[in-house]
């Protein structure tokens, strides 16, 4: 029996920077309701985005893509972490118990469906969609896991540089989108999935350290920079990707979306005195410390209500009224308390695997080990992320960093990556 929300809620030190857990959760939790906001299904199956269907609506991103938040939370954290337990095969263990475990049971729950369904010969029309669309989520949990593995190196250049590692790797995202739209070189945008995501996770460094010290500064800075780029370059408006653009912000991340991030931290760390008085409350910070202990098991399943929701009108004969028009907005509460009801169902059978496990005791080796399986796992979701969990029995295939991977490879190499990991801390045990 684990221990209870409210029994941490209450043990929690007075030095604990609870500002933080309130930023990661609510982070989480606007980027769940964007995406159940941004999905249109239409009475025949079709599906549409709401961003494409009003474009107006994209200026809107700028405030609620928050992504970027939780990658800055993520640094900050990790610097913490990896402070404690300085040694690296420690360190990663200790960060992926609670990502990779929940991440492996969805990733095995949904891959025994695709083959049942493809078996039964019924992964093909909205079906088909549903299995690619429901992978979506796990890039993040690929980018995540990049994070993690670079931590230690990051850190001590940050140590030792402070604002000029985080000013190289944002040099490195120039040089990127430079080359890409100036020289037309091909596939160095992939570059940016670490250069653009590294320097927002490095601005958490300097969280840590207190460096950030002109958040309005910072703000203005990446509001201007994001504003400037999107007016006269070939930046689209709007911070997530869309469907049929030719340049994305998102996918692979852009100079603009990197812009957009020192917008957001700027735009958090000037909200930090109230929201840290506001989470200092006992009942509010009770559920913030509940809902941090189910947020990634929430964030994994909850495409899946969206589309249960989606298909069990389309199946019950609900009438679906056109995306965007005054009866689909009348609709859209019954919609997200309905996804909501389902995400919380999915939440109380899942949960447990998010529980963290005691710590395992120091060692000295498995560093080379535990590296080859973050490697694995993070590109092995990724790659899990592209392709859907159609085609499993086919080897649906797509391009992963100007390399083809399949489906199945896919879920072997995220398979494997886990295992090693987990190989680690039993050896440590």
């Amino acid at each position: 029996m684990g221990i209870s929300a409210r029994d941490l809620a209450a043990a929690t030190p007075a030095t604990r920077d609870r500002y933080v857990d309130l930023l990661r959760v609510a982070s989480l939790g606007v980027v769940v309701l964007g995406h159940w906001l941004m999905a249109a299904v239409s009475a025949d199956g079709r599906m549409s985005n709401l961003l494409a269907v009003v474009p107006e609506l994209q200026a809107v991103t700028w405030a609620l893509q928050v992504m970027p938040v939780f990658f800055f939370v993520g640094g900050f954290s990790h610097a913490l972490a990896y402070r404690s337990r300085p040694r690296y095969a420690d360190f990663l263990r200790a960060r992926l118990q609670r990502l990779l475990r929940p991440t492996m049971v969805f990733i095995g729950v949904w891959g025994a469906a695709a083959l049942v369904l493809q078996l039964a010969g019924g992964g093909t029309g909205p079906t088909g969609v549903a299995l690619r669309l429901v992978a979506q989520p796990l890039w993040f949990i690929g980018i995540y896991l990049a994070m993690v593995a670079f931590t230690p190196p990051l850190l001590r250049l940050h140590e030792r540089y402070g604002w000029g590692a985080f000013a190289g790797l944002a040099g490195g995202a120039v040089a990127v989108d430079v080359l890409r739209f100036a020289a037309g070189v091909p596939f160095v945008e992939f570059l940016n999935f670490a250069f653009v995501w590294l320097a927002v996770h490095q601005l958490g460094f300097l969280r840590a350290d207190g460096m950030i010290r002109l958040p309005g500064a910072l703000a203005l800075t990446g509001l201007a920079g994001a504003g400037l780029l999107v007016a006269l370059g070939p930046y689209p408006l709007s911070m997530v990707g869309m469907p049929g653009e030719k340049v994305s912000n998102m996918a692979p991340p852009t100079l603009a979306l990197l812009c957009h991030g020192l917008w957001l931290v700027g735009a958090v760390e000037l909200l930090k005195g109230p929201g840290s008085r506001f989470v200092a409350r006992a009942g509010v910070w009770h559920k913030v410390v509940a809902a941090n202990g189910i947020a990634m098991t929430a964030f994994l399943w909850h495409l899946t209500a969206m589309l249960g929701v989606y298909g069990a009108m389309l199946a019950l004969d609900v009438p679906l009224p056109a995306p965007a028009t005054g009866a689909w907005w009348l609709q859209v509460p019954l919609r997200l308390a309905a996804a909501a009801l389902l995400t919380a169902l999915l939440v109380t059978a899942f949960r447990r695997f998010e529980r963290p496990a005691p710590p395992a005791p120091a060692t000295d080796g498995g560093g080379p080990l535990a590296a080859l399986g973050i490697t694995l796992a993070l590109f092995g979701v990724l790659g899990l992320s592209m392709t859907g969990f159609g085609g499993l029995l086919e080897g649906h295939a797509a391009t992963l960093i100007a390399v083809r991977i399949t489906a199945p490879v896919a879920v072997a190499m995220t398979l494997a990556g886990w295992l090693l990991v987990e190989r680690v801390g039993r050896a440590a045990s």
